[in-house]
């Protein structure tokens, strides 16, 4: 038990201090802090993601599947990828296990005792779930300053990963969780792949503007309200009442094209956004408000759209005094006999 203690203490250290190095846990360590993985939290295609305790705080540890397509090549190239990146929009690496454990099993019809891997990884834990299920629930996606923070951060983890030379190869919502400030961190470096560049389809080819187009993916995901693969003129049916909105709508855009060469780099993305940012405090815009209506957020306009009477109202649309619709609700309710 003494060296499981001094392992929860460096673990609790790391906790604390965002400066310090993931260190190699053991298996009977993240046994006991994730109570022998009984409160599971996720899960993907390589793993199940379970929750852990410590005496200060939380973490996230990833069970790896054992599987033919995950090598011991891949598993150390993503714990030396996790190693190298410390940053406020990247889920903090804490630590790994690669343990060895001897198990009985029959093989062939005769018990034998077979060598087991235990391939894990420990996170800082992110309470607020992932940019998938919030783009699902519709009651958090018209908060327009949130869904910009979201995509700030985004552009902020991604262009320090470029920065660090490191390719992610699986940008999509339900890699960027929401710390609890709604701070975007990604996670899941380069282990499976979410929404793939035209010309990693069409000629294997893989770069830095591979990840560009996954992030415009999740821009027209966070301007549309709807998870998924773009549609065809998607920018033509979103309605833009603030000029954030619209510079937004232009970088996605680019970030889609499907010549690569023609996608901006991180760098010029937050110079572009930088920049917008710059113009609206000349022009006395808030971040937070449409700009035909800097009364009133879209968020308190659903929330007096949700307190109307349900007998009175098909559709409720508000408008500003230009005349110009800041948003437009068609509902259909459901009521059990």
């Amino acid at each position: 038990m003494g060296d499981q203690t001094n392992e929860f203490e460096d673990l609790e250290r790391i906790l604390t201090d965002t400066s310090a190095e993931p260190i190699k846990i053991s298996y009977a360590a993240i046994k006991y802090i994730t109570k022998n993985f009984a409160v599971e939290i996720g899960d993907g295609g390589f793993g199940v993601v379970y929750l852990g305790g410590l005496q200060n705080g939380m973490v996230a540890v990833k069970k790896l599947f054992h599987s033919k397509d995950l090598s011991d090549k891949q598993f150390l190239d993503e714990v030396i990828c996790l190693k190298k990146v410390n940053h406020r929009n990247i889920v903090r690496f804490l630590g790994y296990c690669a343990d060895t454990e001897g198990e009985i099993m029959e093989v062939e019809g005769k018990h034998r005792i077979v060598e087991v891997q235990k391939r894990l990884l420990c996170f800082e834990y992110v309470p607020n779930g992932n940019l998938h299920r919030y783009i699902k629930e519709k009651t958090h996606g018209y908060e327009w300053n949130v869904r910009y923070k979201i995509i700030q951060g985004i552009c902020q983890g991604l262009h320090y990963i470029h920065e660090e030379h490191i390719n992610h190869l699986d940008v999509k919502p339900a890699n960027v969780l929401l710390g609890a400030n709604m701070e975007p961190k990604i996670t899941d470096f380069g282990v499976s792949r979410g929404y793939v560049a035209p010309e990693f389809i069409d000629k294997q080819q893989i770069s830095f503007k591979s990840d560009i187009f996954s992030l415009g993916v999740i821009m027209v995901n966070l301007l549309s309200g709807h998870n998924g693969c773009i549609p065809e003129k998607w920018h033509e049916t979103i309605d833009a009442p603030c000029l954030q909105m619209k510079r937004c709508i232009e970088i996605a855009q680019r970030c889609v094209d499907t010549d690569r060469h023609k996608r901006p780099t991180t760098g010029e993305i937050i110079r572009s956004l930088k920049e917008t940012e710059i113009m609206i405090e000349k022009d006395h815009l808030t971040i937070d408000e449409p700009r035909n209506d800097p009364g009133s957020s879209l968020h308190q306009v659903v929330q007096r759209f949700k307190a109307l009477p349900i007998e009175t109202l098909r559709e409720y649309s508000r408008y500003t005094q230009m005349g110009v619709i800041i948003i437009s609700i068609q509902v259909t309710y459901l009521i059990s006999g």
